[in-house]
């Protein structure tokens, strides 16, 4: 312990010292506890995908079925986390298609969504990409909601053939947000007068430091206004000839959440189920005659998973230090 307390004393707070103090630690607590396994990827891994067989039904032969997670926000850049920075989940799911695509095996996807939502440009760029794989390879893709696939998650299931959520997923969520903060009356209140010199009278949209103006909030409502008249219609388009009442599409999409069962009863999604249902849909909707095939998953080297519901292991990418990441729009 004296030489943990020593490394301490001598570790910034942004430097690999720290975080080697913090893993040191955690070791040294959790050997109390037994026999921990704890396995960490420090600095670059090996980004060569392989695969893993998570499920294989007898006879499967060699058809496959390519199962993709969509964890965590959905954003254009690295997630970044308390170790350090992570992947790009745009990245992570287009490096996934283009290997699906490639094998004459691999005969569907099933995209496995757990997701809050996100950026409306990733949302709209994994969109895109789904769509793209679809009408090209013409295998089948049938998304699997889990917890919760809601605002940007549900744009992106919009891009499969079949949608299938668990009865107690979250989805729904359909609109956007431009979320602000104003300052500026405590700042005065202390005496403290903030002022921007500006190009032109919209260049500080919603500045927080400054008085509220609502011409500028009326601009970025009007931006709004348009990603969710995008959205709303991606929506209507989908879903249409599949039960939603578009009768009572204001109603439903006016940012509300959902249980998957109730999605299922107005028509946002398909049917409930879990991993395996997608999994028979999946074989279904790819024309296997003996409902027979094998759930794999991609994964990078030391990140085998065991299950379909497996989760990826920490990988710490250097050099790593505190920042602050904002995004202004959220769907």
């Amino acid at each position: 312990m004296k030489f943990l307390s020593a490394l301490f004393t001598k570790a910034r707070l942004d430097s690999p010292m720290l975080r080697l103090c913090l893993l040191l630690s955690a070791c040294l607590l959790l050997s109390a506890c037994g026999r921990p396994s704890i396995t960490f990827a420090l600095g670059a891994t090996d980004a060569e995908l392989r695969e893993t067989t998570v499920i294989e039904e007898e006879g499967s032969g060699d058809a496959k079925i390519a199962q993709i997670d969509i964890r965590g926000t959905i954003i254009d850049a690295a997630r970044p986390g308390f170790f350090g920075e992570g992947t790009n989940p745009v990245d992570d799911l287009v490096a996934r298609l283009e290997k699906a695509a490639k094998d004459p095996k691999v005969r569907a996807v099933l995209l496995r969504i757990n997701s809050p939502g996100g950026t409306v440009g990733a949302s709209e760029s994994m969109y895109a990409e789904v769509t793209r794989f679809r009408e090209t390879t013409r295998k089948p893709v049938v998304v699997s909601m889990g917890e919760v696939a809601a605002s940007g998650g549900y744009y992106l299931a919009m891009a499969a053939d079949e949608v299938i959520a668990q009865p107690s997923t979250i989805t729904g969520s359909i609109g956007v947000i431009i979320p602000t903060i104003n300052v500026s009356a405590g700042m005065s209140r202390l005496g403290i007068v903030a002022r921007s010199i500006k190009s032109g009278a919209n260049k500080d949209l919603a500045n927080p430091l400054e008085p509220a103006r609502e011409e500028q909030y009326q601009v970025l409502q009007h931006l709004v206004d348009q990603f969710y008249s995008e959205f709303r219609s991606l929506v209507v388009e989908r879903r249409r000839n599949k039960g939603l009442d578009v009768s009572r599409a204001d109603e439903l999409m006016d940012g509300r959440i959902f249980t998957g069962a109730e999605a299922a009863t107005l028509g946002l999604v398909d049917s409930t189920g879990g991993i395996h249902e997608a999994f028979a849909r999946a074989k279904s909707l790819a024309g296997l005659a003996a409902g027979k095939a094998k759930l794999i998953k991609y994964h990078t080297e030391g990140d085998q998973p065991r299950t379909a519901y497996a989760l990826s292991l920490i990988h710490i990418s250097e050099p790593t230090r505190l920042r602050r990441i904002s995004y202004a729009v959220f769907c």
